[in-house]
């Protein structure tokens, strides 16, 4: 007995001895398929941090370049006031576009928001009167609840009056009379509290969410948008300083030439006494409102889904003065994005 239990441990603890191995082996080739992948993983993130590093090494590069450019260029005593001219015609190009963007934002809420009130309202009619339909059956239904209880105390007081030989006859034809009076209360009490829940859950609906605003709101927007880039243009235009603003943002500086001191400082002068100006300026919403009217008019899409209209269909420029009267000429402001209006319209 000793030596076939010495046996059978021998057979065993070999048993045992090969679920481990199997299990280690299995392990192994899980975890190296796993190092596999995180390998994979590290060499693309490293190609990666490679790639954005030499991106960052460029840039950093470039404008170095650029500063050292600027700094070559204030060295120079023939480019020192045009340097400061090339910086403030930036910053009126800058200030246009910061105009119109706030604009064409204030006037994309605005337009939301008169939708959204628009839909509340519609849905709030809606449900007032859904609400009062059930109010209506929940007093109907009290009205019938109400003359169900009365009959049934008039029918329990006449019961208890008669004597007893007429209730003897008369008893199971009076208790179905109640039974059936009974089981009818229950069932409008039941009605009610139903009606009651619906009526809840009518006055705690919540809202529709905001819808997005269609193709034709959106064509009146950008109308309007692209009225306001026009007298942006029209303000600035004298002089050219428009255009000169627009050069600014294109080109690097010392790309341009604006002259010596005194032509630089009557530049300034200028910018500073338009952009003075345009901060001034506020009755012009009716000019506004006509342009969009002619803009709109002629504007042509690329097809019926398409919110912005085709650069060439926008570059009249209509200049409206104070009487009202129109004078048009051909800019066009979309193809060349002044003021950045590509950016600012509606799609």
């Amino acid at each position: 007995m000793t030596g076939l239990t010495a046996i059978f441990r021998g057979v065993d603890e070999s048993q045992d001895g090969k679920e481990p191995d199997s299990e280690k082996l299995l392990n192994l080739y899980w975890n190296r398929a796993e190092l596999k992948k995180e390998f994979a993983e590290l060499r693309s993130e490293k190609f990666r941090l490679q790639e954005r590093l030499k991106e960052e090494e460029g840039a950093t590069a470039r404008f170095e370049q650029k500063l050292q450019h600027l700094e070559n260029l204030s060295l120079d005593p023939e480019w020192v006031y045009s340097i400061v001219t090339f910086f403030q015609l930036r910053r009126l190009a800058l200030s246009g576009q910061s105009k119109l963007a706030k604009f064409a934002e204030q006037l994309k809420q605005q337009r939301e928001r008169k939708l959204q009130n628009q839909l509340i309202d519609t849905w709030d009619e809606l449900r007032a009167a859904e609400a009062t339909q059930f109010e209506r059956q929940i007093g109907e239904n009290r009205l019938r609840l109400q003359m169900m209880e009365d009959r049934l105390q008039a029918e329990r007081s006449r019961q208890s009056s008669i004597g007893p030989l007429a209730r003897l006859f008369r008893g199971r034809s009076v208790q179905a009379v109640l039974d059936e009076l009974a089981a009818g209360i229950d069932k409008a009490q039941e009605e009610e509290h139903r009606l009651l829940l619906r009526l809840d859950e009518i006055e705690n609906r919540q809202p529709p969410a905001t819808q997005g605003l269609d193709v034709p709101t959106k064509r009146l927007i950008n109308f309007m948008i692209i009225s306001f880039a026009q007298q942006l243009y029209l303000h600035f235009r004298e002089d050219g300083l428009a255009e000169m603003a627009k050069e600014s943002v294109e080109k690097s500086i010392g790309a341009v030439n604006f002259g010596h001191k005194a032509a630089c400082e009557e530049i300034l002068v200028r910018i500073q006494k338009r952009l003075d100006s345009l901060e001034k300026a506020t009755e012009f919403a009716d000019a506004l409102q006509r342009r969009a009217k002619l803009i709109g008019e002629r504007a042509k899409f690329r097809n019926g889904e398409d919110a912005v209209p085709t650069s060439a269909s926008v570059s009249t420029v209509y200049a409206i003065d104070k009487d009202g009267q129109v004078r048009t000429f051909e800019q066009n402001l979309l193809g060349e994005n002044y003021w950045n209006l590509s950016a600012a319209l509606s799609r």
